[in-house]
């Protein structure tokens, strides 16, 4: 299972939020991964011109607000995909079997469909709406 999405969804959220500038070793004891997966991870990051690091300097920054950055752009980022996939069609049907022949033609259209409506979900959620959650959550840990 790939996990690069719910990382970079710790990681962005630890850079919005932290006030301390943090390092990949930071980012990897909150993840609970090791620095390298880290590095990765924000090398997608990068290369997608989610965040920014300055040469010389350690630590790094959002290239623009939460409220701007959709889900859908860092998944797309983290999955180095430009559209989503959830369902992969078996190979090598029957062609002489009546299900065979047709049976990719009956469920494309219902795996396009899906694949289609998370793209738009996630297309309409931000990593501010994370970030919110983050915090509510912790409230609710608190009561």
């Amino acid at each position: 299972m790939d996990t690069k999405f719910s990382v970079a969804l710790h990681i962005l959220a630890m850079i919005s939020e932290s006030k301390e500038v943090l390092s990949s070793q930071a980012l990897a004891t909150s993840v609970g991964t090791n620095p390298s997966y880290i590095r990765k991870v924000i090398a997608l990051l990068k290369n997608a011109e989610l965040i920014t690091s300055h040469q010389g300097k350690s630590g790094y920054q959002l290239s623009k607000s939460p409220k701007e950055i959709s889900l859908l752009e860092i998944y797309y980022a983290t999955q180095e995909v430009d559209h989503i996939r959830l369902f992969q069609m078996h190979q090598h049907a029957n062609q002489e079997c009546p299900v065979g022949q047709h049976i990719e033609g009956a469920v494309a259209p219902i795996f396009t469909s899906v694949e289609q409506q998370l793209e738009k979900n996630l297309a309409d959620q931000t990593l501010e709406q994370v970030i919110d959650n983050l915090y509510h959550a912790a409230k609710q840990a608190r009561i």
